[in-house]
Formats: C-alpha cells, sequence, structure tokens
C-alpha cells in the first residue's frame, strides 16, 4: 500500500513518534511524504521516504495529484486546527481529494493509529480491488 504522510509544523515531532512507534508496520509499505516530514522521519526510522517538496512550495498539491490519480491508499496528515497556516487551501485541498476519491484519510493521532492498526489486520485489502 501506498502511505501518504504529511505533517504541519506543531506536529512534526509527533509524526516522527507516531512513525517510531509503527515503525515495523510502516516498512512493510510505500511512504510518501512532503519534504521536511519525510526528512524528519527518515531521520529517526530509517525507512525509506518517498519526498515531494515541502509542503508549502508545492508538495501538498504533488500529493494531491497522486491522490487524484488513485495512487495514494491511506493519508495521515496530522494538522494543526488551533493555528491555520498561510496554505491553508492546500490543507483542504488534500482532505477534499481524499473524500472525492474515497481514501482513508487521519487527521488526528487517534485515527491514525486506528488506520494502521486496520492496515495490519488486512483491513485496507479493498484498496487493491479499488485500484
Amino acid at each position: 500500500m501506498n502511505i501518504g504522510l504529511i505533517a504541519q509544523d506543531a506536529k512534526k515531532k509527533l509524526i516522527q513518534n507516531f512513525c517510531v512507534a509503527y515503525r515495523g508496520i510502516l516498512a512493510k509499505h510505500e511512504l510518501y511524504a512532503t519534504g521536511t516530514t519525510g526528512r524528519m522521519i527518515e531521520e529517526v526510522t530509517n525507512l525509506n521516504v518517498h519526498k515531494y517538496l515541502a509542503g508549502h512550495l508545492g508538495g501538498e498539491q504533488q500529493m494531491g495529484a497522486q491522490i487524484e490519480h488513485n495512487e495514494i491508499d491511506l493519508v495521515i496528515f496530522l494538522r494543526d486546527p488551533l493555528n491555520p497556516s498561510l496554505f491553508e487551501g492546500d490543507v483542504n485541498n488534500v482532505v477534499k481529494l481524499c473524500d472525492i476519491h474515497n481514501i482513508p484519510l487521519a487527521t488526528n493521532l487517534a485515527t491514525a493509529e486506528l488506520l494502521i492498526r486496520a492496515l495490519d489486520r488486512g483491513d485496507m485489502d479493498w484498496r487493491e480491488l479499488y485500484r
């Protein structure tokens, strides 16, 4: 499965910790991330991450294009709802595209953990048929 990973600045440490905790599961899949998030994940996990541009330089748009082409199976987008970014349109676009294309999306840690555990159990195998 192809997993998209994005984290706004205030959530970057959280996504690093998440990826360390679920490294064993994530290692079985292809990981895609915006540039800074991907680099930070690689630093702490030694996982291979396909990195887009930094989010504010178009990385979220690049991920959106992959979502539109049905090339991403699950997105974990840890965002900071208390500090809206200047790039809120890009954030909302990723969420909108996941809704349009029926891509499972987590925007907080609790949902991210549920989706990763479901992925590990095989509950996401329907994505193979959907693609």
